[in-house]
């Protein structure tokens, strides 16, 4: 099965992604939706999860699939912004300044422990992240496209860590969580062939240039008016609920429509449904949530997605 190039069946796509994913790192079923649904759309992707669980598998997987560049940025307390989009340095052979790109120019940039970094490094990607592109010394530099960045953090680790703010958070169109794998899944890593082979072994599902058709397509597929006004007044549901601080933004309500949309062009679909919205909802709208005493926003977006009714 080799790549071809633009026109392709996205629900064509999205079975081969499954199946190059699900056959490399062995996820679960339920979050490789989601992390097909913010490519495809063009947003950046959050995995949180323990090491050891295959979060740089994924991302070099997902590169793979699409036959893209792929560099990996570990993220540390002296990583300096030069570090991650570059910097100009003396070339003596013709006695300039050249600009020297960092591992930021990539079409997947696995951006690795996001939180072990200081606030100006965090600063300095996540610019980069909202505008795709880069400013040094006066001179701007275009990212690749598409440009993507899976960035991880460890939930549990809090020495020589900082604390990611909410507008860093919102700058992820899809949060994930990855746990231990389930027992059959763990078992067949044991005994099946060794990570590395079964990377090799994977063909690409398309080029960059399809995927950037693809997010081209999902702007195109219609969200009706019902279906808007459900949106609408689930994000109001949690700017009132008692224990929510800080609600959904409509800055997050656009990124989950925009995820929808993604879905149902991955279903083979050119409207949005309200399924759409309920599978993607915890994906986009609770790390974008903040509760007043801790507890579990993932929860709480889970009982208001049933809650509210969608209009008729």
């Amino acid at each position: 099965m080799t790549a071809t190039k633009r026109n392709l069946d996205a629900h064509a796509v999205r079975d081969r992604l499954v199946h190059n994913l699900t056959h490399v790192v062995k996820l679960p079923d339920g979050v490789i939706e989601p992390l097909l649904c913010g490519l495809v759309t063009g947003g950046h992707l959050l995995v949180e999860g323990i090491p050891g669980i295959g979060k740089t598998l994924l991302a070099r997987t997902l590169a793979a699939s699409i036959a893209g560049s792929f560099r990996r940025v570990q993220f540390t307390n002296d990583l300096m912004p030069a570090d991650v989009i570059g910097a100009s340095v003396w070339r003596q052979d013709t006695s300039q300044f050249a600009f020297v790109p960092g591992p930021l120019f990539a079409n997947l940039v696995l951006a690795d422990e996001i939180n072990r970094t200081s606030p100006r490094t965090l600063s300095c990607l996540l610019e980069a992240m909202e505008n795709g592109r880069v400013s040094v010394d006066g001179q701007t530099y275009e990212l690749a496209r598409p440009f993507t960045v899976l960035a991880t953090r460890n939930p549990i680790e809090f020495h020589g860590t900082f604390p990611v703010p909410e507008a860093a958070l919102d700058r992820f169109l899809i949060r994930v969580e990855l746990d231990y794998p389930a027992p059959d899944l763990e078992l067949a890593l044991y005994t099946g062939d060794d990570a590395e082979a079964r990377l090799a072994a994977i063909e690409p599902v398309m080029h960059p240039d399809d995927l950037l058709d693809l997010q081209q397509r999902v702007r195109t597929v219609e969200v009706k008016q019902p279906v808007a006004e459900y949106a609408l007044h689930l994000v109001q549901a949690t700017r009132e609920h008692p224990e929510v601080q800080l609600g959904a933004s409509p800055r997050a309500a656009l990124a989950w429509l925009q995820a929808a949309r993604a879905r149902a062009l991955l279903d083979g679909r050119d409207y949005v449904l309200p399924d759409d919205l309920k599978a993607l909802a915890g994906f986009t709208l609770a790390h974008r949530v903040f509760l007043h005493h801790g507890g579990s926003a993932e929860q709480l977006v889970r009982e208001l997605t049933l809650a509210t009714p969608v209009p008729l």
